[in-house]
């Protein structure tokens, strides 16, 4: 049987703030790293997902549907057999659930989602991943795909959604200590691509935090002092390419810090 070792900095000693918080050692804080990737971002605004164009979010809580547009991905499937959805709820509390797919047949959640903040596969056939791309949305399902689209877990063998975007649940402050764009260039021809770290308060309007332009390669940002956010914030990563004729293969990732409000950092 496995033995729980108490972190030595009980015992007189020290540790990294950091270990002792992804260890959840210290009291009302949690730590959350969010990555994404748009394959093909050209010269209009996009977020940084799979699923490409700006991300639009759920207008009110409500129950989504998941479902794949590959019939393998079902409960006895070769491919993806089980899918866990995290979010908020209509109050902004975190929430979770698994569901069990059924193909390209919409299962419908228990719970009502106001964000989808992550999708992962945590079962999976023969096949160790999910065949088709897991959609997790509202309105009519045809052949796997809802009208509205809110999370995608693309069949490339990653195993989970990939978004650059997160809302601070409620009761908790955010701090954003750490962010990183890369890019692969698909043409020769020259462009830049602009980069925009946004972020919207409850009730406000899409702000911009950051902005980082690159040619290629990546660029890592470390924060001296955090980026500070409220409770329900939604925070995102957009970018955009100069050029019409160039686009580019962008990821994006973000290091958060977040404190239940009342709590010192």
């Amino acid at each position: 049987m496995a033995r729980l070792v108490t972190s030595i900095s009980k015992l007189g000693s020290s540790e990294p703030f950091e270990l002792q918080v992804a260890q959840g050692q210290i009291a009302y804080h949690k730590h959350i790293y969010k990555f994404g990737q748009n394959s093909v971002v050209g010269n209009s605004v996009e977020t940084i997902w799979q699923q490409g164009g700006l991300y639009s979010y759920p207008p009110s809580a409500t129950t989504m549907t998941v479902s794949s547009s590959n019939t393998n991905d079902t409960s006895a499937g070769t491919g993806a057999r089980t899918v866990l959805i995290s979010g908020l709820d209509g109050d902004y509390n975190e929430i979770s659930e698994t569901i069990t797919l059924n193909g390209q047949t919409a299962v419908t959640t228990t719970n009502s989602f106001l964000r989808v903040n992550r999708a992962i596969v945590l079962t999976a056939g023969s096949g160790g991943a999910n065949a088709g791309t897991i959609y997790v949305g509202t309105g009519t399902v045809t052949t796997g795909v809802p009208a509205n689209v809110y999370t995608t877990i693309n069949g490339d063998g990653t195993n989970q959604s990939l978004q650059a975007f997160w809302t601070v649940p409620a009761n908790y402050n955010a701090y954003i200590h750490q962010t990183n764009i890369s890019t692969g260039n698909s043409s020769n021809t020259p462009a830049v691509l602009k980069t925009l770290l946004v972020a919207r308060p409850h009730g406000g309007v899409f702000n911009t935090k950051e902005v980082i332009v690159l040619t290629d390669g990546n660029h890592l940002q470390n924060y001296s002092f955090p980026i500070t956010l409220t409770e329900k914030t939604d925070i995102e990563f957009r970018a955009e390419s100069s050029s019409g004729s160039v686009s580019f293969n962008v990821s994006a990732s973000m290091n958060i810090l977040y404190v239940r409000m009342g709590s010192s950092l």
